[in-house]
């Protein structure tokens, strides 16, 4: 039979063979995992059938512990049953995972294996969730890339069904689960016949059923629970040789080789590194480059993790090796060792003969891993002496662990092309680029991968999509790091990023711009032009943007953008790729409509018709830019914030952190962004302003703001800094204007869709036409704050108030932020936030963007994020503490004035006391206080409870704690006062406060009582 070769994804890979093997999945969804249950609740839902001729039964739960629960549940009840995890949710997991193993349940588990939040969260990859999980009683199988995940997702099911252990298949988040590959599709009738089809009747009858009843999960006394806990033993003994066995019947199946441990380098090594997961073929191509410069290298590819079975290891190593590094993708504080390598060095405790062993840390959080880092490895061998407890990829000037990287080497098989494309979060264009590697691998013989870098931003983030294309299979699991072609999709990065960092000769770059080609003399800076140049790139320009919005697609450019690719790439003939890509919109965009395919269809005619060729003069290879003048900033953003946002985060060195090891970030630092990343942003036309501040109160990311001034701020301000007289017998002697911050705008155009006056006041205007907005934002930003002329209940007066929420990494057009920022507005200056872990939590507080700020005073905002589903407990745990330490400052106090302090003191004392329960009242007492206890010399006892005081005075001024839901919803514990500034708005759905729902539909405002006050 002919091998159906299909370009996917490992999610929908592992998915694949799951939907096989299952007949109920309980599922929670968490990022990388998300998109598994996704794809077999689609199958479901399309009377897709198992290998049973049945179509699987899919229930989402509330939570990742509620998944497990049903897990357990189902497989106890005779069902085979899986589920999809990662990081904190399969933590949340662990307590069922030692029942279903303890029980002898065949479950599995998929786990795209992620990191744990630590002193941050992180989304991305590592091996610390399943390490977690490794004394759960689990097997724990390992794949390395896509095509060994449908090929050992299989063996999982098959090996837990004949052996009653439940199995963890994990394979690497984003590196693996999100990679897109050529592979061979399992079919389902050849996995249907290696089957055990009696262990499945054998596991259905042994079920609980109230036709044979038993009693199981019983609670055990000391008498018992020892024996029975090892009566498991013999399970585990078999679990090495079954899983061998249906290695060798894949591999029968496949020709494709799988053992326990797979060696691969050459034949007499002496120096071996030992790993799992997607490192492994990164390591096997640094082999193939070295071995043939006559290194004596190897590996050792782990993929049964547990049980660990030392015999099949020791069968695999070669007996020439002198020396092994272990690399484990995981750290575990104040051990000898990871993981790995503990387990390593305890295949050879006792042995005669012991090869030396070092363990060394790798790939934390998705850090790229490269050959030229494995080398390091395997020059450390080399040593007498090498390095233990090493790592790679950073470079830790702290403790010094980090292996020095020698010369840069390329290991690709020659041939293979890589592209890399720059896009903005939302254009479509890793959409697109999943798109054309799909065409490329699907309908020629050549293998694809594609891999896309995100940062932590929602919809404006940058993205970087590497496509690789080549003859040979792809082995190269890290960036590209010389690429054949790069595209750009965002004018604005020309200045943020080296775009053309790791270009070949002769390489062709894309970009997206506006500006006419007698232009780029002038916009392009110098050490672009210089790269260019330097390096003979062929460098064509189109202007995708005006293109989509002539067309009708806004600012989606990706269309437009891949065609452009075909175009250029020379990969296949482009008459094929056109044909492809507008087969590829009919099967997309048919159902929404004619309409919509035929603006498809234009995007991909216009993006091949509308490229311009650049000729290169001469003077770019000299070009220079003009010497900046230096800005002095706060040492965080020169020395991380900006770094990383230059995507040299990877280079920042331990040492940076020292100080912030808690994970402890500077407030605000979103502010020295300035991102410039808006096609249009809104102009003010004051003739038609009509002063009602609803622009500033719909701005999601606070860029466009009220300002009031005086007539001497007035005189100060530059060229340029239109005003009119303020409305409001309040605001007489004052001036009004609206001001933009171009930079920091989104252009979601919500501030123009709001504007209420019968001629708007506002238009939306290419950002390349405002750049005279800046100096006027920048004095904008000196004007002190009057917030205190209006009421602050009212949407007007509230916007007077400087928003301590600003220029987030929400999504342009974000309906969470403008009510999290009035928030801050109304009580920002007080305010502690509980965060869960989602949507909230990254616009709020992604490295190194902390949009949460302080007032002139040095008050605003303190946030903090626990886990996923903790936020209200976490909140509470805040309110709890507060209350606390506020009640013994209350019980100092009275004792003060019960003994007697002089008159001042004890009226400041009784005033706290009086408006301690009331937000703006002890503004005003608590600074008195202070004063007043300062200037006072108490004696014994009271000087100890004065002294409390003083040192705890941050604790005065009443708390505003607030709990924030990962998708925005928001409770305020036990402080009301938010009025009708937010629940008069149309777009909020609930908000808590104190114990009173306030829920909006349609526009009205209702109000009932939970149920819960927490």
């Amino acid at each position: 039979m002919p091998k159906k070769m299909m370009t996917m994804d490992g999610n929908t890979a592992a998915a694949h063979v799951a939907y096989a093997f299952t007949e109920v999945a309980a599922i929670f969804p968490i990022t990388p995992s998300s998109p598994m249950a996704e794809s077999a609740d689609v199958w479901a839902s399309q009377g897709r059938k198992n290998i049973f001729g049945e179509v699987v039964k899919v229930s989402e739960m509330q939570s990742e512990g509620g998944a497990a629960g049903a897990v357990h549940g189902s497989l106890a009840a005779g069902a085979l049953t899986t589920t999809f995890t990662a990081s904190q949710g399969l933590l949340l997991m662990i307590p069922n995972m030692y029942k279903i193993a303890g029980e002898l349940l065949p479950g599995v588990f998929h786990v795209t294996a992620r990191t744990l939040a630590a002193q941050a969260l992180s989304i991305f990859g590592d091996h610390s969730d399943v390490m977690a999980c490794r004394q759960t009683g689990f097997a724990m199988l390992a794949s390395g890339g896509v095509q060994e995940v449908m090929d050992l997702a299989g063996i999982a099911h098959l090996s837990a069904i004949k052996s009653r252990i439940p199995f963890m298949h994990f394979f690497d988040g984003f590196r693996t689960s999100h990679e897109i590959q050529k592979v061979e599709v399992l079919d389902y009738e050849d996995l249907k016949n290696l089957a055990d089809f009696d262990a499945i009747q054998a596991f259905r009858n042994n079920a609980l059923s109230p036709e044979h009843p038993v009693t199981r999960g019983t609670a055990q006394n000391p008498d018992i629970f020892f024996q029975a806990r090892e009566a498991c033993n013999p399970f585990y003994d078999e679990v090495p040789g079954i899983v061998a066995d249906y290695m060798e019947k894949i591999s029968e199946l496949t020709g494709r080789s799988y053992h326990l441990f797979d060696y691969y380098g050459a034949a007499d090594a002496e120096n071996v590194i030992v790993a799992m997961g997607s490192v492994t073929d990164t390591i096997e191509e640094t082999i193939d480059c070295l071995v043939g410069k006559g290194e004596k290298i190897g590996l050792i590819k782990v993929r049964l993790f547990r049980p660990f079975a030392p015999e099949y290891f020791l069968k695999a190593l070669p007996e020439t090796v002198k020396k092994i590094a272990v690399l484990d993708r995981t750290k575990e504080p104040g051990s000898l060792g990871e993981p790995l390598y503990q387990d390593i060095c305890t295949v050879f405790y006792g042995k005669e003969k012991q090869p030396l062993i070092v363990g060394g840390r790798y790939g934390l959080s998705s850090k790229d891993t490269t050959p030229t880092q494995i080398k390091a490895v395997y020059d450390n061998l080399k040593l007498d002496v090498p390095k233990d407890k090493f790592t790679i990829g950073i470079v830790d000037d702290v403790t010094h662990t980090n292996l020095e990287l020698g010369e840069e080497i390329y290991t690709i098989p020659s041939g293979t092309k890589g592209c890399k494309f720059w896009g903005l979060g939302s254009d479509g264009t890793v959409g697109a680029n999943k798109s054309a590697i799909k065409i490329i691998g699907d309908h020629t013989d050549l293998y694809a991968q594609g891999y896309f870098s995100y940062d932590s931003k929602k919809s404006g983030g940058v993205t970087v999509s590497h496509l690789r294309f080549g003859k040979k299979p792809i082995k190269s699991t890290y960036l590209i790091v010389n690429s054949d072609f790069i595209s750009c999709s965002t004018q604005a990065y020309v200045y943020q990023y080296d775009l053309l960092k790791g270009i070949k000769k002769g390489g062709t770059f894309l970009l997206n711009t506006v500006w006419q080609p007698e232009e780029l003399e002038e916009k392009l800076p110098a050490s672009l032009k210089k790269e260019i140049a330097e390096n003979e790139v062929n460098f064509y320009i189109i202007n995708a943007t005006k293109i989509a919005e002539d067309i009708g697609l806004g600012r989606r450019t990706n269309m437009i953008m891949q065609s452009a690719f075909f175009k250029l790439a020379d990969i296949i003939p482009i008459d094929d790729a056109i044909a492809f890509s507008k087969a590829g919109i009919q099967k997309s965009y048919g159902k929404k409509g004619q309409k919509i395919v035929d603006m498809n269809n234009e995007a991909v005619d216009q993006g091949i018709e509308a490229l311009v060729k650049i000729d290169i003069p001469a003077s770019w290879k000299t070009a220079a830019d003009a010497k900046a003048e230096e800005e002095v900033v706060p040492e965080f953003v020169e020395k991380i914030l900006r770094p990383i946002n230059r995507l040299e985060g990877d280079n920042i060195p331990v040492s940076a952190f020292t100080g912030a090891e808690d994970g402890t970030f500077m407030a605000g630092s979103s502010a020295y962004e300035k991102r410039g990343i808006a096609v249009n942003v809104p102009k003010w036309l004051p003739e038609n302003c009509i002063q009602c501040n609803q622009c500033s109160f719909v701005c999601p990311h606070a860029a466009i703001r009220p300002v009031l001034v005086d007539q001497d701020e007035k005189a100060a301000a530059p060229q340029g800094f239109e005003t009119l007289e303020a409305k409001g017998k309040q605001l007489e002697g004052l001036d009004y204007r609206i001001q933009v911050s171009a930079l920091d705008c989104t252009g979601c155009g919500n501030c123009q869709d709001a504007c209420p006056a019968k001629t708007k006041a506002l238009v939306m205007e290419p950002i390349e036409t405002q750049s005279e907005q800046i100096p006027l934002w920048n004095y904008a930003m000196t004007v002190k704050v009057k917030d205190n002329l209006l009421a602050k209940n009212t949407v007007k007066g509230s916007q007077f108030c400087q928003p301590l929420l600003e220029f987030s990494g929400a999504c342009a057009g974000c309906g969470e932020t403008p009510y999290v920022k009035a928030i801050t507005q109304l009580y920002g200056d007080r305010m502690m936030v509980a965060n869960a872990t989602g949507c909230s939590s990254i616009w709020g507080a992604s490295s190194p963007s902390t949009p949460y700020c302080k007032n002139a005073e040095g008050k605003g905002p303190a946030w903090a994020n626990s886990l996923f589903e903790d936020n209200a407990e976490f909140g509470f745990g805040m309110l709890e503490a507060t209350e606390k330490i506020r009640e013994t400052i209350a019980s100092y106090l009275t004792a003060v004035i019960e003994a007697g302090a002089p008159d001042a003191v004890k009226d400041a004392a009784q005033a706290w006391l009086d408006s301690k329960n009331d937000g703006e009242l002890s503004k005003i007492t608590s600074p008195k206080l202070v004063d007043a206890l300062s200037a006072y010399k108490a004696e014994g006892e009271i000087a100890t409870k004065v002294k409390f005081v003083i040192d705890n005075a941050s604790y005065l001024i009443k708390k505003s704690v607030w709990v924030f839901g990962g998708d925005g919803w928001a409770y305020d514990i036990g402080y009301g006062g938010l009025d009708h500034v937010l629940a008069s708005r149309k777009n909020i759905n609930v908000l808590v406060l104190d114990t009173e729902i306030y829920s909006n539909t349609g526009g009205q405002a209702s109000k009932s009582t939970p149920t819960a006050a927490v």
